[in-house]
This record gives structure tokens, C-alpha cells and sequence, in this order.
């Protein structure tokens, strides 16, 4: 087996055992300090440093070849990272092996045994261990239970739909009863009604458990619905850390503003600079936002707002704006539960308000609009982020 190049106190491999660390790493189930790994030329993941509650779900959320998956591998020891440190329980672990961590993996393809049962597969690492048989039946039994797929057990996986497959899939992990669970990708093969609705079973098996769990998904949605913190990744480094409803409406970055969710994105430049609120020339327009940055005096800024954070204003809005823009509509486009209205407000600008079937239809809507007419637009200063070039 590869050593790391800068083992730092790592414990031998065939060791492991819970000791004292720092106060920030005994409130952690894991800790990863500084941690790098490239290959070739090519830096898969760099100066990565994050602590990981216990009883956490984290997800790492970030475009193809951002480093998660390496990460998720160098947790799991699959891969040995070039520097950092990986501690569990205090201990660096980077040179145990991955057979002996208190760890399990999900993968999107499943990985099921096709020749063995569901019962096999999920016992199949409690007859490795050589546990007895009625405990290891009762422990079946449980896992089962945990998934819904009682009664399942003499079925191969041929037999199962995708769904079931994953939950037999997770089941087979979770028996183990890891202090971990890594999973990688694992409803990305699901269709979507099956996925969303294993979004909401994982998330509760997780908080009945109360196990860590580390998820890797480029899905956004994933992220929002399933997890207590995000990590989102670009180019092997860490953007923005934060609870969902956090990362989504204060984004620290134009990538985190345009990955997570819609936004119009425009660039400006600072033009007045008031105690709590900024003036702000985007292609002549200006738009009011809150002080909620250092700037001054013709600084180049991005600004980002929601789509859901402009409205039509106009007769029978009661919603109040700080900031009102004119335009003309060029398109309308229905999505079910929301219509998008894409409006030219200026020469180079397009303003896209989105809003809810709901709303439109309520007595409290704007006036219906078709293409062509002029209407307004209007957000308040809460709702733009800003962020510095």
C-alpha cells in the first residue's frame, strides 16, 4: 500500500481507536486539514479544510471534475492524499486502510452481488465477520424495516426496480452501523419521481440513525432538500460553506449565485455610497442595494438577484419595491407550477421575473401580460447580493 507523503501522527495501518483531540475536533465525526491530491499536472483537490459534525449530512455539490468524488475517495481510502491530514475521532487515518475504517460507501450503480438474494447481499459482510446467524438474521430483519422492503428477501436484484435496488443497496452499508456513510452519486441512475422520493427516505433514515453522512451530487436540488450544510466545489477548492437556505439566498459568489438556483447576474459599478445602502449604474439603470460589503466610489461589482425576487409591479400588487425598472416583454414561458417573464430593460439587459401559477392567478396579481406590452419590474435592496470582481 502507497504511504502518504506527509503522514503527520497517522496511526499504523490495522489500528483504530477513539482518543482526545482538540475541542473542535471531539465536537467533529471528521476532520480534513489542508488536504491536496493532483494527478499529473492536474489538481484534483487543493488546500482542503472542513469539519464535519456527528450526525451531520453534508453534501459536496460542485460541476463535473470539481474534486468531489476524489475527496469522498481520499475519506474513504481509496486514494492517498499528496499533503493534509484526515482525522476521525482525533486520529489521522490517512494510512489505514479502507477496509479498516468505520466507514461504508454507496455508489450509483449499486454494486449489488446479481447471483445473490437480498437477504445475501445485504448479511453478505456479517457472514465475513462470522457473526452468528440469528443475530445476523435479526439485523437483516431491521435493515429491512429501515428501507420498507420487508418481505423482500428471497428476490435477486434482477428482480428489483432501481429504487429498490438503492435501498437494498443502502441497507447493505447501513448494517454495518458505520460512524460514516459516504455516498457517491447513489440516486443519480434514478428517474426523477423515484429520486425525489428518495431524497425525502434518505434524509429521515439519516436523522433516525443519526449517522454522518458525506453526499457527492452535482444535483442541486439534491443538496438543498437533503442537507444540514453544502459544500460547494470549483476546481478542487471549497466556495462557499453553509446551511441551504443560507447558500441559496446569500450566494458569496458569482459561481455560487448561478450553480445554486437562478439569478440575474449583472455587472456594475458603484456609484453613491450611503451609510446602509449603495447606488449602484448597471448599462445606465440604477438600482438600490444594501451596504452589505466594503466598497466605494467606482468599484466594479457583480450583482445577483433571485428570479422569484422580481415581480411585475403595477395595479393590484401590494408587494413594495425599493427598486422599479421599465421594459418590454419578449417572451413568457410556462414551467407548470411558475411562469418566467424574460423583459429588455435596457439596450444589453434582459430581467427574467418569475412567478408562481398561484400568484399570477390571485386577486393580489399584476394585470396579465402578453408579449410586446410594456410593464414594470421591481425587487427590493435586501434582495441583491454583491459581490466584488
Amino acid at each position: 500500500m502507497r504511504l502518504n507523503k506527509n503522514p503527520k501522527k497517522g496511526i499504523m495501518a490495522g489500528e483504530y481507536k477513539r482518543k482526545r483531540g482538540t475541542m473542535s475536533e471531539e465536537k467533529s465525526a471528521l476532520v480534513l486539514r489542508d488536504v491536496c491530491k493532483s494527478f499529473g499536472t492536474v489538481t484534483a483537490v487543493k488546500d482542503f479544510s472542513l469539519d464535519v459534525n456527528d450526525g451531520e449530512f453534508i453534501s459536496l455539490l460542485g460541476p463535473s471534475g470539481c474534486g468531489k468524488t476524489t475527496l469522498l475517495r481520499i475519506v474513504a481510502g481509496f486514494e492517498i492524499p499528496d499533503s493534509g491530514e484526515v482525522l476521525l475521532d482525533g486520529n489521522n487515518i490517512i494510512n489505514l486502510p479502507a477496509f479498516k475504517r468505520p466507514m461504508n460507501m454507496v455508489f450509483q450503480r449499486y454494486a449489488l452481488f446479481p447471483h445473490m438474494t437480498v437477504y445475501e447481499n445485504i448479511a453478505f459482510s456479517q457472514f465475513l465477520k462470522k457473526r452468528p446467524k440469528d443475530e445476523v438474521e435479526q439485523k437483516v430483519k431491521k435493515m429491512l424495516e429501515l428501507v420498507q422492503l420487508e418481505g423482500f428477501e428471497p428476490r435477486k436484484p434482477n428482480q428489483l426496480s432501481g429504487g429498490q435496488c438503492q435501498r437494498i443497496a443502502l441497507a447493505r452499508a447501513l448494517i454495518n452501523e458505520p460512524k460514516v456513510l459516504l455516498l457517491d452519486e447513489p440516486l443519480g441512475a434514478l428517474d426523477l419521481k423515484i429520486r425525489k422520493q428518495m431524497q425525502i427516505e434518505l434524509k429521515n433514515i439519516q436523522e433516525k440513525l443519526k449517522i454522518t453522512f458525506i453526499y457527492v451530487t452535482h444535483d442541486q436540488e439534491e443538496a438543498l432538500v437533503m442537507s444540514d450544510r453544502i459544500v460547494l466545489m470549483e476546481l478542487g477548492e471549497i466556495i462557499q460553506v453553509d446551511t441551504p437556505k443560507r447558500i441559496y439566498s446569500h450566494p458569496n459568489s458569482r459561481f455560487a449565485a448561478t450553480f445554486i438556483g437562478e439569478s440575474n447576474v449583472f455587472e456594475g459599478e458603484v456609484q453613491k455610497v450611503d451609510a446602509d445602502q449603495l447606488v449602484i449604474n448597471v448599462d445606465g439603470l440604477q438600482f438600490l442595494a444594501n451596504k452589505n460589503i466594503d466598497v466605494k466610489v467606482g468599484d466594479k461589482i457583480v450583482i445577483a438577484i433571485r428570479l422569484e425576487k422580481v415581480g411585475r409591479a403595477g395595479k393590484g400588487v401590494k408587494r413594495s419595491f425599493d427598486n422599479q425598472v421599465p421594459g418590454k416583454v419578449e417572451d413568457i414561458v410556462f414551467f407548470g407550477s411558475i411562469v418566467k417573464y424574460y423583459v429588455r430593460i435596457s439596450e444589453n439587459i434582459i430581467m427574467i421575473a418569475q412567478e408562481n401559477i398561484a400568484e399570477e392567478e390571485s386577486e393580489i396579481a399584476a394585470e396579465e401580460n402578453n408579449i410586446g406590452d410594456t410593464v414594470t419590474l421591481g425587487f427590493t435592496k435586501r434582495d441583491v447580493n454583491i459581490f466584488l470582481e
